[in-house]
């Protein structure tokens, strides 16, 4: 099968194209035909080295799948040859969806929602599955609550904003001024531009000096310690940002704050629920761009450059765009 390599860390043009064995199903396991995948700044950072100690070279990166069962190993009783399925692989646990073929345990996958097309269900499986893990799982987002989405243009942004909408809390989101429409699109009930104004001060004027109940945090710098200026009484912290410099979270103590820091775990539990929004048409992925397999290189720099025009997720067709 064709696949894409990762031969040393570094830029995006350390990719090679490359032919190696079609891998086979074990018991609990199965052979997935992958038809499309995606890019996330998780792939970008993998590639560049940032996880050295967890990445074995060469490796097939890659952490979304949308393809079709070819095969089935001993006990596999969920799926059958022919179902459409959607997946996160295990991330940093074997090789990931940047190839024709991908095999997968059984526990993890989960019938595609059939709505949506194998571009669109790779571009929400690991963000759709992360924003559940962090608004879900542990924010425990409820209705009549206020969440403040960092980021709502991007990738895992504009997902939990649909997310906190079909749970029925109120959106308040920053994003540049040229994706206010499209953040209002998604669902935000207010839009801040964070270049021109400061969100604590936002937030504050638009909850009558309450604070949000939750925040969540796609972003980093020093989200961590200024939150607690933006938080009600017992508010919650969301981050799925792995920040390296230490932070004061003094106020944190105030408000009687929780913080959750959130690396998205595999089950086809979250899939299903995600599906099941999918179906009642409360969230949709919004892709940004379209790239093949052959050009992942041009996906990951564009991603990379954090591209003004870029909304939503970037697709990757492994097999022809046309053919999906």
């Amino acid at each position: 099968m064709k696949a894409i390599t990762l031969r040393s860390f570094g830029g995006p043009d350390v990719f090679e194209l490359v032919d190696v064995p079609t891998p086979r199903p074990g018991a609990g396991q199965v052979l997935v035909r992958v038809h499309a995948t995606s890019i996330n700044p998780l792939d970008f950072q993998v590639r560049r080295g940032d996880y050295p100690d967890l990445v074995l070279l060469p490796a097939i990166t890659g952490h979304d799948v949308s393809g079709v069962v070819e095969e089935i190993g001993a006990g596999v009783t969920a799926f059958a040859v022919g179902d459409e399925v959607w997946y996160t692989p295990q991330i940093f646990n074997g090789p990931g969806s940047y190839a024709e073929y991908h095999v997968a345990a059984e526990h993890i996958i989960g019938k595609k929602p059939a709505s949506l097309s194998h571009l669109e269900a790779a571009s929400l499986s690991l963000v759709g599955g992360t924003a559940w893990e962090a608004l879900v799982a542990r924010a425990a987002l409820r209705v009549g609550e206020t969440i403040l989405v960092h980021g709502g243009a991007g990738g895992v942004g504009h997902v939990a904003i649909q997310l906190a909408k079909s749970i029925g809390a109120r959106v308040i989101t920053t994003v540049r001024e040229s994706n206010f429409e499209f953040a209002r699109n998604m669902g935000a009930d207010v839009v801040i531009d964070y270049e021109v104004e400061d969100y604590v001060e936002a937030v504050m004027r638009e909850t009558d000096g309450r604070g949000v109940d939750v925040i969540f945090d796609t972003i980093g710098g020093d989200t961590l310690s200024r939150s607690p200026d933006a938080l009600a009484q017992l508010g919650r912290l969301v981050s799925i940002v792995d920040i390296a410099q230490p932070q004061n979270l003094i106020q944190a103590w105030g408000k009687n704050a929780s913080y959750h820091f959130v690396f998205t775990r595999q089950n086809r539990g979250k899939l299903d629920e995600l599906g099941a929004l999918v179906e009642r048409g409360q969230i949709r992925p919004h892709i940004g761009a379209t790239y093949s397999l052959t050009d992942i290189s041009l996906a990951h720099a564009r991603l990379e450059s954090r591209d003004k025009a870029l909304r939503g997720k970037i697709a990757i067709a492994v097999i022809p765009a046309e053919a999906l």
